[in-house]
């Protein structure tokens, strides 16, 4: 009987644990359009599909663009090496265009 128990007792307890799944990116605060600043990449960075990804003048006047569909809303794909906005993180081939 206590055998029993136990097993009804773990399998209660597990239920709350397995039913949380639930993932998010980060814990970090974002604007009326779903988006923040980017420290790492140092541009803005989009939660949710509501909003399109564009690209991102910095301070410094160069441009950057987050992926390739911010690229291509810019009109700026394909991207090559040497100009205003291109990175790697672009170019999944290395060959110096970015978002072919």
């Amino acid at each position: 009987m206590r055998v029993y128990l136990v097993i009804i007792i773990f399998i209660i307890s597990a239920i709350p644990i397995a039913g949380s799944q639930t993932a998010f990116a980060h814990g970090g605060r974002t604007a009326a359009d779903g988006c923040h600043n980017d420290r790492k990449n140092g541009g803005r960075h989009c939660h949710g599909g509501n909003t399109r990804p564009q690209a991102v003048k910095r301070s410094n006047g160069t441009v950057y663009y987050p992926n390739c569909t911010a690229a291509r809303n810019a009109g700026a794909a394909p991207v090559r090496r040497g100009q205003p906005g291109y990175g790697t993180h672009l170019d999944r081939d290395r060959d110096g265009i970015g978002c072919e």
